[in-house]
């Protein structure tokens, strides 16, 4: 591409601020977690107390990584939050496999698992066929991608939205909740031995991946850097307040789950938030959830669809990619090309899988791997000082982010070690980006060899 070429390419907006960093967190990472993986876990621990103590642990665990993901935004706040870390820290072949993991798995996974939670929930209210379930769910996605496609402004606007309705929604459940629970029989000491009969240390590992999936998603802020209109200031603050709302509503929730419904009934239901609430306000209290949990689901592929394209707009920019993704639409001012390719790989997705565990398996082993690397990004950024200038700095170097990696390397090894199947075809899958690095490298570096003489 010529110079004139790339003058003439149009620019992002940097157009998002404070309030639209907090909700595209909070957007993304309450999702359809804190209504999907409760029964799940009551399955896997025999009190209360355990359950909450694991939420509250993994909440601290993740604060952590918000430090850590703050300083490496602020010493690189471009576009492509993660694939900006590790390409700078270790090269362009771990970028690549990054980018090429976030496409084909991690962040296109989830749209198409959370729009089939969005159409269950709409079946509250309209009794669906399996064909007309499927089609909504692809439209969910596509509605979502044209949001995206026209502007990241008017993208923002409905993140705010469905942030407001589902952290309301969620307070509301929980203010009115704690209220109407002095009439009801307090079930958090019903104890009862867990139903699985998994090892007690496999029990725990289990565990803590599904309250780990819960609160995926904290860490895309960065992402959307290059659009942010003072990311140094804004990505920190975004990610600790963000991440502190979310810590409290989710361990509040467990606690109101626990405390109307008692360990067998949140292990027996299936829908555990619209059974506390209709327990609570009655019939209407189901259809309360049913909207909450809509605009919940939706929102969080809204605020994945505002980050993600953007790692694969950046990795074709710096022409480790399908120059096709290199695109920023003349009218919109979005990586138009980008968000395309994310709705079209989610509906590929949606329809070969079409279920929502099988969809999301390896989503979290995958994107904990990449949680490593990150983290080791930093040790070697802050070695070689890049953006030290105005850089925000972790507390506790190095004993937070030592901390951070070894749980980390703790829950790759324990899921690695108990589904080690599952875990090779997930390793399986991610390899497959590496014929595509090896080209894609290899053409970038005769491309400059070429420049230069």
């Amino acid at each position: 591409m010529s110079n004139t070429q790339t003058k003439e390419q149009p620019k992002l907006r940097r157009t998002l601020g404070l309030f639209e960093g907090i909700t595209i967190l909070i957007g993304i990472t309450i999702g359809a977690g804190i209504y999907s993986t409760p029964q799940i876990i009551a399955n896997y621990q025999d009190t209360f107390m355990s359950i909450i103590m694991l939420w509250i642990v993994v909440g601290a665990f993740v604060f952590i990584g918000g430090l850590i993901y703050a300083e490496l935004g602020t010493r690189l706040p471009d576009v492509g939050g993660e694939y900006v870390y590790l390409s700078r820290a270790f090269g362009p072949y771990v970028g690549f496999i990054f980018g090429w993991a976030q496409l084909f798995i991690i962040r296109t996974s989830p749209a198409a698992g959370l729009a089939i939670i969005t159409v269950n929930y709409f079946e509250h209210f309209v009794e669906l066929t399996s064909f007309t379930h499927t089609a909504l769910s692809i439209l969910v996605i596509v509605m979502i991608g044209v949001l995206n496609y026209i502007g990241i402004k008017q993208a923002s606007i409905f993140q705010n939205i469905s942030t407001i309705i589902k952290v309301g929604g969620l307070f509301f459940l929980l203010a009115a909740g704690l209220i109407l629970v002095q009439g009801q029989d307090n079930l958090l000491q019903t104890d009862s031995l867990a139903s699985s009969e998994l090892s007690p240390f496999a029990k725990f590992g289990a565990t803590m991946m599904l309250v780990v999936f819960s609160y995926l998603g904290w860490d895309r802020v960065g992402y959307s850097a290059g659009e942010m209109k003072n990311p140094v200031k804004t990505i920190p603050a975004s990610l600790f307040i963000g991440i502190a709302v979310i810590i409290f509503v989710y361990v509040s929730t467990i606690f109101l789950y626990h405390y109307v419904l008692g360990m067998d009934g949140v292990r027996s239901s299936t829908i555990v938030a619209s059974d506390a609430a209709t327990k609570l306000f009655g019939p209407i209290g189901a259809a309360f959830i049913a909207v909450s949990v809509m605009f919940s689901a939706s929102g969080s592929i809204n605020g994945t669809m505002m980050t993600a394209p953007r790692v694969y707009y950046a990795m074709a920019k710096d022409r480790l990619f399908f120059q096709w993704f290199n695109f920023v639409h003349p009218k919109f001012h979005t990586p138009s090309r980008a968000i395309i390719a994310h709705v079209v790989w989610a509906i590929v997705i949606l329809l070969v899988r079409q279920n929502f565990e099988n969809i999301v398996a390896g989503m979290t082993f995958a994107v904990l791997i990449f949680y490593i690397f990150t983290t080791l990004a930093l040790f070697k950024l802050r070695r070689t000082k890049v953006g030290e200038k105005d850089a925000y700095k972790v507390p506790l170097y190095p004993i937070l982010p030592i901390i951070y990696l070894l749980g980390l390397l703790a829950l790759v090894f324990i899921r690695g070690y108990f589904e080690w199947e599952k875990s090779l075809v997930d390793l399986a899958f991610i390899a497959t980006g590496l014929p595509f690095a090896i080209y894609f490298v290899g053409k970038l570096k005769k491309d400059k060899q070429k420049s230069e003489e």
